[in-house]
């Protein structure tokens, strides 16, 4: 029933002369439900007869909205029939408004116009950010673009940030797939199901282990069952369903937008920085939080400086590029725990979608993200759009002539070739000229990595290769997944796709495919393949196979003869004017011109309420006033904080596809379920050892590195590991293990892994800091935040405490303490 204490607006519809159907009045309640508006309906025998549907009843009402002023209502409606209207291919339902509807299809009608007026009402939660400046406030400190981003979404508002800061932030997107949505509602289950920030900003594709084949499985069909339950408990505006498209591609294509800052249950969300967006990957229960709260909370990390410069060679675009930034810097090295910000003037020569590649495979480079420039390109990439919206809240954010990076290097673009990440690392690269001949079982082409620009590519070296004589010999296989359905689209009108066809290939639905190894297409055991996905890590592609990584092009060049080949030959044949044709733009340079005057881009500097006082040297961050203070983060004093046990020695770089391989993901939610596969493939005696004792594992640099699945913890949990020591952790990992409750300890020291052998006697006292091994004590050191989860026994069981004002306890600092203390929080609670 609506509020009538809120002021409303009578709206008057006028209709033809007849009586309303059921559906109509259902959506006539709907509106009036959601909003403050009175629809007061006059049948008028002036009016012709409609022959329409529900679809042009609500097209009537909507244009009535409109002319009385309830424009929000009316936007909102005009965006469910828009939906309903556009074809399937476009994340639409195909309905006409001059023909009969099923029931089914005013359900989903009905369902459309329902999750977009919430959506009016999840927007008005959402805290409006204050005015942005258009010029850097005297005496600020410089920052980076990714700083800046941070500063813009910080809760206290001081406008600038530092590395080492700890923030509480806003959240303009969430992520998540299909599989990584099933541990995150296992979170959201275990603190009530207490609802979500905003239905509007939920991004969930269905891509990971769906494929049409698969849907009546077991686990898959629970899989389905669970999104669409929270498509409908959420009345979410943004499913569109199974197999529509890859997590990122379309997020990346048409909805993140430059100086947002965005979450995804899934390590390659950082692919948005293609478009200037800083969008970071996280774990299932680190998610779940910004989900139902808007908000989480980040140690601002360390900037490193890639300056690119010059122009790649004619055809070498984004994959290759990050390629060679791996094999000249190498995995987990000058990018690891920092953001990765990409500047410089070769930057003109690589389009959105090169960008992508290149962003995307920041995780591999061991990055915590990376985030491109904003300029021209960005611009027009985004101004493309199909909906206003999308493109309307971008903010361009310019680095500081006199950022702090931790460093710079400068990549010569002109020095990139074809290249070949060969099994079993993405840094292990190599000229294709070095690997050339290498006999191959499979070639795909396909992966969030692979954009649409890659699959066209990839298309005109097949037609090259046609033409000059090329067939495809009997052996092997050959598959190409386009990464949605917009761009199978594209590419079936443009006759791409036939040209795939005609080379041998197999076309599949969008999904992640072989790139995750858990669906219908796998590589077999023994067999060799080239790829153009982003990881080649052992069994990736399939249990025992082998996988090397290179370009679209390199990859189709390589699928006639099942043999690793060098597509210069191919490039060169390629027709510029006809690759412009297809994608639109010409990919390699700027030769569109500048934009026109009213077009120009205008960079935007982060509010700040200090002022002139935010001056770094005239007032320094106070760190009782700006950081967390150690209110309520003490340990108990117990002997519960002494953990004994031998040591199981690991190396470095062990990776999370490794602690619990892809192919137990799907139906196993439980510790003990997933402990039970817990380095199945990488070391099979594993289990057996830690229940032997060897309850502490040691490993050495990037433990956890991969992919962002904090079931990697879980694993390790049910296996029975008390604790996990490394010379350093991947990003990712090393938030996702005190939000799930496994303590980590960074110990650098070469004397401490020297004496940790296997089997070695252990024991870790938290409460004074100190790892005991051999003859040794060696000490540790835990963030204020790692302290906080600890004693507040993880992020699930903080929100069952605090609720939706988790962060303004655990962050603690004191203004966001003042206000969680008059919403009734008892700050000093924590851990006591």
């Amino acid at each position: 029933m609506k509020d009538m204490t809120r002021q409303t607006l009578k709206v008057t519809v006028r209709l033809p002369d007849r009586d309303l159907r059921s559906s109509e009045s259902k959506c006539i309640s709907l509106i009036e439900d959601a909003s403050t508006v009175v629809l007061s309906i006059i049948r008028d025998s002036r009016i012709p007869p409609d022959q329409g549907n529900l679809l042009s009843f609500l097209r009537c009402v909507s244009s009535s909205l409109q002319d009385a002023g309830a424009v929000a209502v009316a936007e909102a409606l005009e965006e469910a029939l828009r939906r309903c209207i556009a074809e399937p291919d476009f994340g639409g339902y195909g309905l006409n408004e001059q023909e009969t509807l099923r029931t089914s299809e005013e359900a989903d009608v009905f369902f459309l116009c329902a999750a977009f007026l919430e959506a009016l009402k999840s927007a008005a939660r959402a805290r409006s950010r204050p005015q942005l400046f258009s010029e850097r406030p005297k005496g600020r400190r410089g920052m980076t673009m990714a700083e800046k981003i941070f500063a813009m979404h910080d809760v206290s508002r001081r406008g600038y940030v530092k590395p080492g800061d700890i923030i509480q932030v806003e959240v303009d997107w969430v992520l998540a797939s299909e599989l990584s949505w099933q541990g995150m509602e296992a979170v959201y289950e275990s603190v009530g199901r207490p609802g979500i920030f905003r239905n509007d900003r939920f991004w969930l594709a269905g891509d990971h282990r769906v494929e049409p084949a698969l849907y009546d499985q077991p686990k898959v069909k629970k899989l389905m069952d669970t999104s669409l339950r929270a498509k409908q408990d959420f009345k979410m505006t943004e499913f569109q369903g199974f197999n529509y498209t890859i997590m990122h591609t379309e997020f990346v294509r048409e909805r993140a937008q430059p100086g947002m800052l965005c979450i995804g249950a899934d390590s390659h969300s950082c692919s948005a920085g293609a478009v200037s967006c800083l969008s970071i990957g996280m774990g299932a229960t680190d998610v779940c939080m910004p989900l139902v709260t808007g908000q989480t909370w980040f140690s601002v990390p360390k900037t490193v400086n890639l300056r690119l410069t010059n122009q790649p060679p004619p055809g070498v675009g984004g994959k290759d590029t990050i390629l060679y930034i791996l094999k000249e810097y190498k995995r987990n090295t000058i990018a690891a725990d920092c953001v990765v910000e990409f500047t410089g003037p070769g930057l003109q020569h690589l389009s959105c979608d090169a960008r992508f590649a290149i962003a995307n495979m920041c995780t591999e480079f061991g990055a915590v993200t990376g985030i491109f420039e904003a300029d021209e390109r960005t611009m027009d990439f985004v101004g493309r759009r199909r909906i206003k919206k999308h493109k309307s809240d971008s903010v361009y954010f310019k680095a500081d002539s006199d950022a702090a990076y931790a460093d710079t290097f400068e990549v010569d673009l002109s020095k990139v070739e074809s290249l070949v990440a060969v099994y079993p690392s993405p840094d292990h690269v190599v000229p294709v000229s070095e690997v050339a001949g290498t006999r191959l079982d499979g070639t795909f082409i396909g992966a969030c990595t692979t954009a649409e620009e890659d699959l066209v590519m990839g298309a005109l070296i097949l037609k090259a290769g046609l033409e000059c004589g090329q067939k495809p010999c009997d052996h092997g296989r050959r598959l190409v997944v386009p990464g949605s359905k917009p761009i199978r689209h594209k590419l079936e009108k443009l006759g791409l796709l036939d040209i795939y066809r005609r080379a041998g290939f197999r076309v599949g639905v969008p999904g992640c495919s072989m790139c995750v190894g858990q669906g219908v297409d796998q590589a077999a055991p023994g067999e060799v393949w080239m790829s153009s996905q982003n990881r080649n890590f052992p069994n990736r592609m399939g249990p025992g196979s082998f996988a090397n990584l290179g370009s679209a092009s390199t990859v189709a060049a390589s699928s006639f003869s099942m043999t690793i080949c060098d597509p210069k030959a191919l490039l060169e044949a390629i027709d510029p004017a006809y690759l412009q044709e297809c994608l639109g733009y010409q990919p390699f340079t700027m030769t569109d011109g500048p934009l026109s005057k009213h077009q120009r881009l205008s960079y935007a500097e982060p509010y700040g309420a200090d002022g002139e006082e935010q001056v770094e040297g005239q007032k320094q961050s106070d760190p009782e006033a700006d950081g967390p203070s150690n209110a309520g983060t003490g340990q108990r004093q117990s002997a519960a904080n002494v953990i004994n046990g031998k040591v199981l020695v690991l190396g470095d770089f062990v990776d999370t596809d490794a602690i619990i391989p892809s192919k137990f993901l799907a139906g196993n939610t439980t510790n003990e379920s997933l402990g039970e596969h817990c380095m199945e493939f990488f070391m099979p005696e594993f289990r057996r050892m830690v229940k032997d004792g060897f309850n502490v594992v040691v490993g050495g640099e990037g433990f956890g590195c991969g992919s962002s699945r904090d079931v990697a913890v879980n694993a390790l949990l049910g296996a029975g590991v008390q604790c996990v020591i490394a010379k350093s952790f991947a990003f990712i990992y090393a938030r996702n293990q005190p939000n799930i409750g496994l303590l980590g300890i960074t110990i650098a020291e070469e004397e401490f892994h020297r004496l940790a052998t296997q089997g070695e006697e252990i024991s870790i006292d938290l409460n004074s800091g100190q790892v005991r091994c051999g003859s040794r004590a060696f000490g540790f050191q835990l963030s204020d935040m790692e302290k906080s989860l600890i004693a507040a026994g993880g992020l699930t069981e903080a929100f069952k405490k605090f609720g939706t004002h988790v962060f303004d306890a655990l962050c603690q600092h004191k203004e966001s303490a003042r206000r969680a203390q008059q919403k009734g929080i008892d700050i000093e609670s924590i851990g006591h």
